[in-house]
Formats: structure tokens, sequence, C-alpha cells
């Protein structure tokens, strides 16, 4: 008879969660015998119905830098988890419009030696990392709500919300 059997323990957010599954074979067809037990000594408040807690989100919206025929601002959408991707690698990934048409041939990459990747944030600063060196020096005259998208990380993992975003900000008027 042969028989192969494997643990699988680990826990998240104060859920514990053990698995054992035994796989034997005796010459006919295979059983297979799993056991579970989980405990929980506390709950997370963005735990799954399994147990397990989601990352947090950021909700992220765009606007453009010019007003459409009818007055309104194009708008853009993203979700991004709090704390893992710089801002524009999410403007990026989602396909939404970062630089001007300079920044499109002459940017540097997302290594921060350009200043081309300029955004206003309208709405939830507190959500983003505090500017950087690197943006210090390049956005010195700029307001304070000025950051640069290759900079900026969204979120710091803990943290919830929705940050607003003015793409091109040097384009208003």
């Amino acid at each position: 008879m042969a028989s192969l059997g494997f643990n699988l323990g680990f826990s998240v957010s104060g859920v514990k969660i053990q698995r054992h599954r035994q796989f034997s074979v005796n010459g006919r067809a295979p059983v297979i015998s799993c056991s579970s037990s989980s405990s929980s000594s506390s709950s997370s408040s963005q735990a799954s119905p399994q147990g397990i807690s989601t990352p947090p989100e950021i909700e992220l919206e765009f606007f453009g830098p010019k007003p459409e025929s009818d007055g309104s601002y194009p708008r853009d959408k993203a979700k991004a988890v709090s704390g893992e991707k710089l801002l524009r690698s999410i403007m990026q990934d989602n396909k939404i419009d970062l630089y001007a048409t300079y920044g499109k041939v002459m940017n540097c990459g997302g290594g921060g030696s350009c200043g081309t990747c300029i955004v206003e944030i309208l709405d939830g600063r507190e959500l983003l990392n505090d500017r950087t060196d690197t943006e210090n020096k390049y956005l010195k005259k700029k307001p304070e709500s000025w950051r640069l998208a290759c900079q900026t990380i969204v979120g710091n993992k803990e943290n919830s919300g929705k940050v607003v975003v003015q793409r091109i900000p040097q384009w208003k008027k």
C-alpha cells in the first residue's frame, strides 16, 4: 500500500487554519481522507466568509486636464490594494493617460529623474505617502497638492478610502 500525507497550516489575522490530507492507494482505488480545524480568537473587520482577510483597497478617480465640449471633465476610475503600487503603475495598468505630449516621448520610465508625471491630488492626500526628496526637488515651487506619480505610493497596507487625482494639472486654465 502506498501512502502520501501532508499537513498545511497557516494563520491570517488571528484565524488559525490547519488541514491534513492523506492519499492512499491499496491496489484498487485511491482513498482520500481530509480533516480540518479552525479556531478564531479575534475576528477581522475585513474577513471574507472563508475566514481569510482581504487587503484594504483604495479607490481612485482620475479627472482629465481639460473639459469636454459639454463642460464636464473626462473621468476614469481604478482600484488598487493599499500600499502595493505606485500611482504611475496603477495609471499605466488601467491605460489612463499620465503624460502630456512631451512626457510621452521624453519620460524617465518611473525613475524620478524627469518630473513629467505630475498629478494633482484633489482629495485623499492622507492615503498617500509623504512627498519624497525627489518630489521636493522637482516640485519646489508647486502647490503641496502636486505629486510625481512615479514617487507616490497609494495607501500604506492598512488604510482604505478614495483618492481623487487631476491628471496633467499644468494644463488647467
